[in-house]
């Protein structure tokens, strides 16, 4: 595998993930390592599951240049940044982050794309309660992805 694309955010399953990541990608030694983190807009609500692409569009055009955009944007690359630091600690190199907004799972098989990468490792656990009525990001990853996912769990 010469490029891999590595979910990330700040739940535990990703943590657990991560650390068997990091074991993998030093064995593995791929050219290339895509950390990407999608931003989701905080709260309990089941809203923004249910939101299609003319709604999610609006909702981050509306978004654009605020505090409360700013303060995702920054979350995000405090945790992609940690990421790449363990990494490379680990020797691993040609690491690049990428931050998305919108619907988690579509944003990892987009950003897979868009990357061209061989193989998706994603956590099979996060925050999420809302997995019992719509189904979790890691299952939605793997049975819409064309290429390899390596669950995690």
């Amino acid at each position: 595998m010469k490029k891999l694309l590595i979910a990330v955010d700040d739940t535990k399953g990703t943590k657990n993930a991560f650390s068997m990541c990091s074991n993998v990608c030093s064995c593995m030694r791929p050219e290339k390592v895509v950390l990407v983190y999608v931003e989701k807009f905080e709260g309990r609500s089941l809203i923004t599951e249910m939101l299609g692409d003319a709604e999610m569009s609006t909702l981050k055009k509306v978004l654009e240049g605020t505090e409360y955009q700013e303060a995702l944007d920054k979350k995000a690359q405090t945790i992609l940044d940690s990421y790449k630091k363990t990494l490379e600690g680990n020797g691993i190199t040609g690491i690049k982050t990428v931050i998305k907004k919108g619907h988690p799972a579509e944003e990892i098989l987009n950003a897979a794309k868009e990357e061209n990468v061989d193989m998706i490792i994603i956590g099979s656990r996060g925050k999420r309660t809302s997995h019992r009525f719509m189904g979790s990001v890691s299952r939605e990853v793997a049975n819409s992805s064309e290429i390899p996912v390596l669950l995690v769990k």
